[in-house]
């Protein structure tokens, strides 16, 4: 492929200038396999999630223990492998159903590159270019191949994506692009030199492909916790392996069955499990909203957002505008000046919103006298375009059309009537004639004002509810936008937002990362922002300790986007956004972001819950098993009794709880929070237990007696753990009561039928004892309210 790269330049010659290849062509690159085949993945495959939910490190444990109880003990004593198969099983299936969630939605959102082919463009997918096709590029499109500029008018390249460098490159013919830029300014097309797997982009997919995750608390929390547990379990399952086998001389096939019994509950094997699945559902959800997670736990990132910045356009507003008026200035004649905005919305090939709604309004008569001689693509740092005329009686002008106050000095009288407009919430363009070059780097400079063009912004009928959602929820929000401030204040207002009456100009903003971070703690509206001052105002708040969303559909938006916790794109924005944000709105609706918010604090909040469950667990069965060892006495428990009592306390219940809606907004340190409770709940747990199981040890005697106080103690942890569950279950609702009710209803009709008796080996014998287990649950139930309040009054819940 690479021989054919250096044909290209005399084979594209040699066919019409500009036409792109012909069928024949495209046809006879496919046969020889010269096509862009890089398979764009938006999740791992079927075969990755297999084996990251089968081959774990905990499913490796349990399933030789699982092996070794089939071979020695009773079915009842081997539960808790089918639990495992069917944990695995539902995670495989939940991820495999947000895997397919995914992949149909990123079909959706992939843009497609326009190629000119027999003089002719198209828009085809980027799978089906090949090489020495001619791709045409406007402002915002992605570079997505390697290639050759064959046409340029004011092309400037944004490479920052691939070098870090962000000033804007301009591109002339004959020079090279790179897949992974985009354009920010002007236009033209290349051609294809690199595609598939040697395009510079796809070898870099194939080191970091899109499934790469971004930073989540969450997870690496739970690998943390994971990793301390294996730790603790090695040794504590030695010993108490080397106490039951050797030390007490009894059945052997009982010692082992109740060996297993400890080692099996120390591991919170679901834990890992309810994530995944509450990660999957989550995009599903979003997914049926039209929300595009590239990366899953960039739900999570935006449930701990503090932060939101805002792009008025597309964001707060609708992208259509409406010209409202023509005020001409000096005397310049009405009737000229629309032929002039004719003449320039005829000018520019890919107009930006601005320059439809004068399209729409001043279409190009269709004489077509005026011919265009040259044209200054807009520019987000430029804040104005241009274009030059030969007009009909021969006569040439060149015009400008932008930001009235980047285009008049700061003295100007025509500012003052600007500003009263801008108060309204209107958009005001300035058109002026330009005295020198175009292409001068002072072309503004000098330029005679002829009109101003007054715009009217559609307000997106969802925005107002939206923000006052995040001031609800103590969510910040701030308008970020390159129009003029006092405008976008306005613009603001009208939404109910709170601090749009002080809108602040960027560049009268400091630059010192510090006084900037306060400046924006202290505002909620700035205006004429360039796209480096956005980047630059993300990192201010990132300094303060900030997590921060940006949200954004325009090239200027994409390195803000890009630095940000968590970047938001429109799905009609550039390819360049959608290409660089973790979430993309397919529907175009900000309204769809606090739906985004309320999944991860779901997700969060009942994930924090559930890993309490489930290390309350690990603790009192490390804690059981020191006991066992340090008094030399059997094990209390058959796996059987621990997969019951998971079942009925942990397992069920936090399936539930785990996907149950949650508001709370998301705390930081999930490690040490969900630690500073279920180290209490576990010691309270296993002393109750092991107190329980001692008397019982000294009260039953003869045939029988084990069996007894098993039953005893089972009784006791069971209790326990059931307050742990009612107090994780709060604050109560009708769902949430009925849900512990029933767990204690099943441990109730095991205890009562003769068949579940004997099959999970559960028999109170007497009163005395089991009134005791219930004596001492209840003490151990007030010590963890006392423990839980004392936790939550010390550490603020």
């Amino acid at each position: 492929m690479t021989q054919r790269a250096s044909e290209l330049s005399g084979e594209q010659r040699a066919g019409a200038p500009g036409r792109g290849l012909t069928a024949a062509e495209v046809a006879e690159r496919i046969s020889r396999g010269e096509v862009n085949d890089v398979p764009v993945r938006s999740s791992r495959s079927l075969t990755e999630i297999v084996r990251a939910n089968v081959f774990t490190r905990f499913n490796l444990i349990i399933g030789v223990l699982w092996v070794i109880m089939l071979a020695v003990a009773p079915i009842q004593d081997s539960l808790f492998g089918f639990v495992i198969i069917a944990n695995t099983g539902i995670g495989i299936v939940q991820e495999w159903r947000a895997k397919k969630t995914l992949d149909s939605l990123a079909v959706v959102g992939e843009s497609k590159p326009v190629v000119r082919r027999d003089g002719k463009s198209a828009a085809i997918h980027t799978s089906e270019i090949v090489l020495g096709d001619l791709i045409e590029l406007g402002p915002g499109d992605k570079v997505v191949v390697d290639g050759t500029v064959a046409e340029a008018d004011g092309l400037e390249v944004d490479e920052s994506l691939l070098t870090g460098e962000a000033d804007p490159v301009l591109k002339k013919t004959g020079d090279t692009v790179m897949s992974g830029s985009f354009v920010v300014a002007g236009g033209g097309a290349f051609t294809a030199t690199k595609v598939g797997r040697e395009a510079y982009a796809a070898q870099l997919a194939e080191e970091a492909s899109r499934f790469t995750l971004v930073r989540s608390e969450l997870r690496s929390g739970i690998s943390t916790i994971l990793k301390y547990i294996t730790w603790m379990m090695v040794p504590t399952a030695t010993a108490l392996v080397i106490s039951q086998l050797v030390v007490k001389e009894h059945n052997f096939k009982d010692s082992i069955a109740r060996t297993v019994g400890g080692i099996v509950p120390m591991i919170p094997e679901g834990l890992v499990l309810l994530t995944s699945v509450a990660f999957a559902i989550g995009v599903v959800r979003l997914g049926r909203k039209q929300c595009l997670v590239q990366e899953l736990p960039a739900i999570e990132g935006l449930a701990r957002v503090d932060v939101v910045c805002l792009d008025k356009t597309g964001t707060l507003t609708e992208g259509g505008m409406d010209v409202t008026e023509l005020r001409p200035l000096g005397d310049a004649e009405e009737p000229y000046l629309r032929r002039v905005l004719a003449a320039f919305g005829a000018s520019e090939p890919r107009p930006n919103a601005s320059l439809q709604a004068i399209i729409d309004a001043y279409p190009a008569p269709e004489d077509g006298a005026w011919t265009t001689t040259g044209t200054l693509p807009f520019s987000s740092a430029r804040k104005y375009s241009g274009a030059a005329f030969t007009e009909d009686g021969g006569a040439s002008s060149a015009w400008l059309l932008g930001a009235p106050d980047v285009l008049l000095s700061e003295d100007d009288p025509a500012l003052a009537e600007i500003g009263q407009l801008n108060e309204q919430g209107l958009r005001v363009l300035l058109l002026a004639r330009a005295r020198g070059e175009l292409d001068a780097p002072d072309a503004a400079q000098g330029a005679d004002p002829a009109a101003l063009v007054v715009l009217e912004q559609r307000l997106r009928p969802d925005a107002e509810r939206t923000l006052a959602y995040f001031g609800e929820q103590r969510v910040a929000t701030k308008v970020i936008s390159g129009d003029n401030a006092v405008s976008v204040g306005a613009v603001a207002a009208k939404l109910g937002m709170e601090g749009a009456d002080h809108p602040l100009d960027a560049r009268r903003m400091p630059e010192d990362t510090d006084e900037m971070a306060s400046a924006m703690e202290r505002n909620a509206v700035f205006g004429r922002v360039t796209p480096q001052q956005k980047r630059e105002m993300v990192a201010a708040l990132q300094s303060r300790g900030h997590t921060v969303a940006m949200t954004g559909d325009g090239v200027n938006d994409v390195l803000a986007l890009k630095d940000a916790d968590i970047g938001v794109s429109m799905g009609s924005g550039s390819e360049a956004t959608r290409a660089v944000a973790q979430i993309v709105l397919l529907n175009n609706s900000f309204a769809t972001l606090p739906s985004v918010v309320a999944e991860g604090r779901r997700v969060i909040g009942n994930i924090t819950r559930v890993a309490t469950l489930f290390l309350t667990k690990t603790v009192y069965s490390v804690l059981l098993a020191v006991l066992v060892v340090c008094f030399q006495v059997e094990y209390p428990f058959l796996p059987r009794h621990l997969t019951l009592l998971s079942t009925l306390t942990i397992g069920v219940p936090a399936f539930f709880l785990a996907l149950a809606p949650n508001k709370e907004r998301a705390h930081p340190h999930f490690v040490r929070r969900v630690m500073r409770y279920a180290i209490p709940s576990g010691v309270i747990c296993a002393a109750a237990t092991f107190v329980m199981y001692l008397i019982a040890r000294h009260h039953y005697s003869g045939t029988g007696a084990l069996d007894a106080e098993t039953s005893a103690a089972t009784l006791t942890l069971f209790l326990v753990s059931m307050w742990v569950l009612a107090i994780i279950a709060r604050p109560y609702t009708w769902w949430r009561i009925c849900l512990v009710a029933a767990m204690g209803l099943a441990f109730l009709v095991v205890l009562a039928v003769p068949w579940l008796q004997d099959f999970f080996a559960l028999k109170l014998v007497g009163t005395r004892m089991p009134w005791t287990a219930v004596g001492i649950a209840v003490v151990a139930s007030v010590a963890l309210e006392y423990a839980w309040r004392l936790v939550g009054r010390r550490f603020g819940g």
